[in-house]
């Protein structure tokens, strides 16, 4: 069981992601870690061990990015380890996850055919590289997430950045705790309410199959098959 929390705004996403994060650790604290939209790049910094090793980690401080995501994890593949935390970063596609892919070897291999190569051992890098696969042929997020539904066996909650889009969080839900928090001038994604509480009590439980795409100023939630709901 691991826990999520994303943010968009006009904020520093770190202090919001932190403070999430440990509003979540007692959803499982082997490794945490954190990855911000930095001058259009994505920076990811993890550590074994509580949130307050990841927090204590140098440069950390720097961050200055208005999106991010950021994950605590209990291990389900590959033992605790920083190499194992999330985030886990493949080409373009940076995500967080909570759940767990049951196929994810059958899609490894397919990938590793196709040139691509792991760091970790978990699902989590695999399901990275299968979306940064799928945008690269098409081009369009919304798509992706649409056909890693019908592909992806298992659960799954995800919280997902594009360096090639960073002015956008994307999410994807099955069968594991997802909510949108709205604000003003400023959203959020969550495993659970309390590590949004602080900033909104406003949210929206975002349901199996569906995929949301959200600016600080907008929430639009997805069908399947990539129908506005």
């Amino acid at each position: 069981m691991c826990g999520i929390v994303g943010y968009i705004g006009n904020n520093k996403a770190k202090e919001i992601l932190i403070n999430g994060l440990k509003c979540l650790e007692y959803r499982g604290y082997d490794s945490a870690g954190i990855a911000t939209i930095e001058n259009n790049k994505i920076t990811v910094m993890k550590e074994k061990g509580r949130v307050s090793n990841l927090e204590s980690l140098d440069g950390i401080d720097k961050l200055s990015g208005t999106v991010g995501i950021a994950h605590t994890r209990w291990a389900t593949h590959g033992k605790p380890s920083k190499e194992n935390a999330h985030p886990h970063k493949v080409g373009n596609i940076t995500l967080v996850h909570n759940g767990i892919i049951d196929n994810f070897m059958e899609l490894k291999s397919t990938l590793m055919s196709e040139g691509y190569t792991f760091k970790s051992d978990t699902d989590t890098e695999v399901a990275a590289a299968y979306i940064d696969s799928l945008y690269k042929e098409n081009n369009d997020m919304i798509k992706s997430l649409s056909i890693c539904v019908n592909k992806f066996l298992g659960s799954y909650a995800f919280g997902i950045i594009n360096e090639l889009e960073t002015d956008v969080l994307y999410a994807l839900r099955k069968d594991s705790p997802l909510i949108i928090g709205v604000g003003e001038n400023e959203n959020f994604i969550a495993s659970d309410v309390p590590s949004i509480l602080k900033y909104t009590n406003k949210y929206i439980d975002i349901e199996n199959d569906e995929i949301v795409k959200i600016t600080k100023d907008e929430v639009t939630v997805y069908d399947k098959n990539c129908n506005i709901i």
